[in-house]
């Protein structure tokens, strides 16, 4: 196991805001309300983040190393200066494909006792 492995693991659990946050910047660059609109629209509406939250976890991310505020931005036509981008470090994603493991293996080990249901 690298030190970037065992870093990461060493943020498990993650709270339920900060993985959503790190599954909504897994495949490209977001602002903070196009994350609230992804997590809302992943779950279904089930998951809500109030921007305190949002705001809160993402300082806490970006200190902790999990994400960055990249320099680059799109393009003027498309964006709004006010707004302010994130974007997965190499850290954050090893941190969320590390709590995916996790997950899965207490759905895992919940199966095996009949409390989960199998897939469909």
């Amino acid at each position: 196991m690298t030190d970037l492995h065992r870093e990461a693991q060493a943020f498990l659990p993650l709270q339920a805001a900060t993985f959503h946050i790190l599954l909504a910047l897994a495949d490209e660059d977001r602002h903070g309300y196009a994350v609230i609109q992804d997590v809302a629209a992943r779950t279904g509406g089930a998951i809500r983040l109030s921007p305190g939250t949002l705001y809160r976890s993402i300082q806490r991310m970006l200190e902790d190393g999990l994400i960055i505020e990249p320099r680059e931005r799109p393009a003027p036509e498309e964006d709004d200066e006010r707004r302010r981008y994130y974007r997965l470090t190499p850290l954050g994603a090893l941190v969320a494909k590390a709590e995916a493991r996790r997950l899965a293996d207490l759905v895992r080990m919940a199966r095996a006792r009949g409390l989960a249901p199998e897939r469909a």
